[in-house]
């Protein structure tokens, strides 16, 4: 597989839940990451004095974390109101020549920046908020 462009990470939020997904305007840098807590059932019988994992069993999660310039575009505008009422609407990553990765999130994070002489900027958190959808591109 040849190499991706970073632009092509995209984080896209369902601004209404109607189903229809638009970019989070002003991102310059995306990330999603997947967890995955593990139950330990290690006992004296375990052999060799292993660590044993008991297989699908703990919980997963996952986190996106995105910064850019703040646009004060729709989007932006629908993210705050997000975070200010604490839902959990469906976002989509986009992960090139990959897939999607669709499901809710809550918004757990949204810090703005700025300098004199620079323009606004901003960094958001998100965590999943239930079962999350891979599709394979």
């Amino acid at each position: 597989m040849a190499a991706q462009s970073g632009k092509d990470l995209l984080i896209k939020l369902d601004t209404n839940g109607a189903g229809l997904f638009e970019t989070l305007a002003g991102l310059r840098a995306t990330r999603l990451s997947f967890n995955a807590e593990t139950v330990e059932v290690t006992s004296l019988e375990s052999q060799g004095g292993w660590r044993e994992l008991l297989a699908g069993a703990g919980m997963r999660s996952a986190a996106i974390s995105g910064s850019g310039v703040f646009r004060d575009a729709a989007t932006d505008e629908r993210a705050r109101q997000i975070f200010f009422d604490a839902e959990a609407p469906d976002f989509q990553v986009i992960i090139p020549d990959f897939g999607i990765v669709e499901g809710a999130f809550m918004i757990s994070g949204i810090e703005y920046a700025g300098t004199h002489d620079g323009e606004a900027t901003f960094e958001m958190t998100m965590v999943s908020a239930g079962p999350l959808n891979f599709t394979a591109i």
